[in-house]
Parts: C-alpha cells; sequence; structure tokens
C-alpha cells in the first residue's frame, strides 16, 4: 500500500473526530525533500488551531507507527479556496457555486470552463454556463476546481 493511503486510513478517524473532512493526503518529492501534506476542511473554514490540533495529534500517531522510513516534512493545512474537488461530499457542499473545469480534450473548442456546479451524479457533472446546463462526463474533466470572486 502506498504511503498516502495508509496515511489516508490512519486520518481519517482521527480528522472526522474533530469534525472536520478529511479532503486528501499527499506523499511528495519537491527538489531534496518529501513532504507528507494532510488537507482538512470544514463548514465555514480550517483555523490555523484546527490544522495545529490535527498536527499534533496526528503526529504522535504517525510517530507511533513509524512506518515511513525515510525524512520527510509534515504539513497539515487547509486545502484552500479554490481548491480542486475530487470527492462527491465535496461536490456536494459546492453545489451552487461558481467551479472551474478543465477537460482532458476540448468541447466546441474549449478546454476550460466556467460555471454554477448544479449537480452531480456517478457520470457527470452537470454545469450552468450562460443560462445553460450541460453535462460533463467526470472521466473527461481533468481538474475541476472552486472559484472565488473577491
Amino acid at each position: 500500500m502506498k504511503i498516502d493511503e495508509t496515511v489516508l486510513k490512519i486520518a481519517e478517524p482521527l480528522v472526522t473526530g474533530y469534525g472536520f473532512d478529511l479532503v486528501d493526503v499527499e506523499y511528495v518529492r519537491e527538489k531534496d525533500e518529501r513532504y507528507l501534506r494532510v488537507f482538512i476542511d470544514k463548514p465555514g473554514g480550517i483555523t490555523v488551531d484546527d490544522c495545529q490540533s490535527v498536527s499534533e495529534e496526528l503526529g504522535r500517531v504517525l510517530d507511533e507507527v513509524d512506518f515511513i522510513k525515510e525524512p520527510y516534512i509534515f504539513e497539515v493545512s487547509s486545502p484552500g479556496l479554490e481548491r480542486v474537488l475530487k470527492k462527491d461530499r465535496e461536490f456536494e457542499r459546492y453545489c451552487g457555486e461558481l467551479i472551474e473545469i478543465k477537460l482532458y480534450k476540448a468541447v466546441d473548442g474549449k478546454k476550460t470552463m466556467q460555471g454554477i456546479l448544479k449537480g452531480f451524479d456517478d457520470e457527470n457533472l452537470y454545469i450552468e454556463i450562460e443560462d445553460e446546463v450541460g453535462a460533463y462526463e467526470r472521466k473527461q474533466i481533468a481538474i475541476a476546481k472552486r472559484v472565488f470572486i473577491f
């Protein structure tokens, strides 16, 4: 099992115990360093104190389990305002809001579109663009992310 998948299984009950959502876990190499990042969220947004609480407790558990053999930098943070949406619960949370999708292949000459997320199912995202709701196959979407206008 991959490191990020193992951390996901360890972190999920801990994070949900705080009443937060575990959005994602990534274990990546950047330059000469390894990073283990855990992204959490909750309605209304995550605070620095929320991140610190999860970081301290999850850090202790990871130290006890000690299955990552190489040195790494551990971070717990919010996924940010313009976050990538991956899970159904995220699509559910942001229904009615502005999102941007980037497609693998252009549709009507466009690979990037913005519109209001109207709904979703296992196969499609339903997005209103210029007063017309279209179905976009999830397997054709490279990235779906929230768009926040200041």
